[in-house]
Formats: structure tokens, sequence, C-alpha cells
């Protein structure tokens, strides 16, 4: 009888796991993301919407393959990745990797390791949340277009090493632009001046 294959992302949660739903399931662990933007390339497809092309990332070519190889005889894959952005990006990618249209592939949600947490999760299968998938696209695309551009500038013009992203360039420009106004103030002299009067009838 075909077991049904359980993917998480941590090894320690794997065993904790297995224990829990016993042995009509195999329980694996994908060691976090399984796919990425490539290193060596912006990766981001500026002229098709801005569309990502991943690749499969270098040191978990050992890790997808004991997944591929564990989930040909599944009846059933069931993505058990952390309950947030990430975890669920990571079920999307899994999802496309193990070939979707030939699998059931099920969403589970978990905020504890415990038995009757476990079992209830299982017992209420759900659907990849892609709102939250294209969130984290959104985000590392968004990583990529600057971070990707910015930092070889820095690199050349500060110090080789420096990070730029979303993040970092923002507050840069907020410092530049501050930067410039205090550069464009001229200074003019002036007076304060404070005095006392006295009127005729001694007011």
């Amino acid at each position: 009888m075909a077991k049904s294959l359980v993917i998480v992302e941590s090894p320690a949660k794997a065993k904790t796991i297995n224990r829990y739903l016993g042995s009509g399931f195999t329980v694996k662990a994908s060691m976090g993301h399984v796919r990425d933007l490539p290193k060596k390339e912006l990766g981001v497809d500026l002229e098709n919407n801005f569309k990502p092309v991943y690749e499969m990332i270098p040191s978990k070519k050992e890790t997808i393959k004991s997944l591929k190889s564990a989930a040909k005889d599944a009846e059933a894959i069931y993505l058990a990745a952390d309950p947030d952005r990430e975890g669920e990006a990571i079920c999307w990618h899994l999802r496309e990797l193990l070939d979707s249209k030939k699998r059931k592939f099920f969403r589970v949600l978990f905020n504890e390791i415990t038995r009757d947490a476990i079992r209830k999760a299982f017992e209420n299968p759900q659907e990849i949340d892609t709102r939250l998938v294209d969130a984290q696209q959104a985000r590392r695309v968004l990583d990529r277009l600057v971070g990707y551009q910015v930092s070889p500038f820095l690199w050349k013009t500060v110090r080789y090493g420096l990070s730029a992203g979303r993040v970092q360039s923002v507050a840069l420009r907020l410092i530049c632009e501050r930067e410039d106004e205090i550069r464009a103030f001229v200074t003019r002299e002036y007076w304060t001046l404070d005095v006392d009067l006295l009127t005729t009838q001694g007011e």
C-alpha cells in the first residue's frame, strides 16, 4: 500500500511528526527553500510582466532528488512548511518541482508540534494560498531589481561586500535628500532684539 508523503522544512520536525502520523506516512524535510532566482543573472524577465525565472538551489540537489524519489509512489503529498509567507512559497515551489499534474497535493498548517495539532491539521487539509505566494515573489523580485543592480555600484564606489536592497536604498535616498537640503541652505545674518519701552503715561 502506497504511503502519503509529508514535506516539512526541518529534519527535527520530520522525526517528531512521523511518530505522530504513523506508518501510513513518510515524512521528509526540504531544508528550507529549494528554488530561487539565479545568483549570476538578474532572473527577472523585465519584458514579460517582471516574471521571475527560478532555478534549483545547487546545494539542494540531493535533497530534491530524495524528495522526487519519495514522491514517485506517494498517493498524496502533504506540504507542511511553516505557516507564513516564506513557508507558503516553499510549498508552491515544491509542488512545481514534484509535478503537481500527476499527484494530489494538500497544504497543512499547524502552529505547534503536538499530536492534537498535527492530527487536526491533517484532518483539515487546505490549498496553497496563492496570495501569500505572490506576496513573497513580489518581495523577492523587488529585492533583486534593486539590490542586483545597486550593490555592484556600491562595491565600485564605496566598499566591496556592501549590500543594497529595497530597504537600504530607500533609507539612503532619505539621507541623500536631507543632505541636499542642508547643502542648499543659504545662510543669512539676522538679529534678535529684546526691547523694554516706556510710554508717556508710564506704562
